[in-house]
């Protein structure tokens, strides 16, 4: 009896000991992407390595790597971090829209806001995947997402006029991608001072470009 009745208690012991697990290792996650946010934002490229990151959350290189696998994979998860906190996520919702232009401007302003958010950040991010192979592909990534999401649109959009043809949609899609990415909406906000006029002026381009009526 007494050996069911360790049984028993080390059963109990285990999904509580996996739990604590987790939750340090939820912990450790997010210490190690605030550091991550903190690298880019104030030293940029330079210092930002497993070392590094490891050295600012108080934990070891190891633990960086069993959480993230790589530098990429931190970024990744940055990525999803911010992704969260400005809303993308209603992309979802924005993609299921029965009418496609109300599809077209959700698209746009789901965009918009997620470049508006963490401006800086996602300038320098962009500036360092110019020269970084890992920060690279982690933002190619994204930005099929979008020209995926561009094709899907412009698809939805040819079914209510006159049927494009292969050239003409490849064009739209091309526009429509890159009104919609962050280097033009970053130049437009450094023209105007201010994200909201840069916002106001890629969805009105869109729409003069997409749609019946501005």
């Amino acid at each position: 009896m007494k050996m069911m009745g360790n049984t028993r208690d080390e059963a109990c012991k285990r999904p509580y000991d996996l739990r604590k697990r987790q939750e340090l290792t939820g912990h450790k996650r997010l210490k190690i992407l605030a550091a991550a946010r903190a690298q880019l934002e104030s030293n940029g490229f330079l210092h930002f390595t497993m070392e590094s990151l490891a050295h600012e959350s108080g934990v070891t290189r190891q633990t960086v790597h069993n959480v993230f696998g790589t530098k990429g994979g931190v970024l990744e998860a940055l990525f999803d971090e911010l992704a969260r906190d400005a809303g993308l996520e209603r992309m979802r919702e924005v993609m299921q829209q029965a009418d496609p232009e109300a599809m077209l401007t959700g698209f746009v302003e789901v965009f918009t806001t997620f470049w508006a958010k963490d401006r800086m950040l996602l300038k320098r991010i962009h500036g360092i995947a110019a020269i970084d192979s890992e920060f690279g592909s982690a933002v190619e990534g994204r930005n099929r997402r979008r020209k995926m999401a561009s094709m899907r649109i412009v698809e939805r959009l040819g079914k209510r006029g006159t049927r494009n043809d292969d050239e003409e949609s490849k064009r739209r899609i091309a526009a429509l991608y890159a009104v919609t990415s962050f280097e033009f909406f970053d130049a437009l906000a450094e023209v105007y001072g201010n994200t909201d006029e840069a916002a106001s002026s890629v969805l009105e381009l869109v729409k003069r470009a997409f749609t019946a009526a501005p």
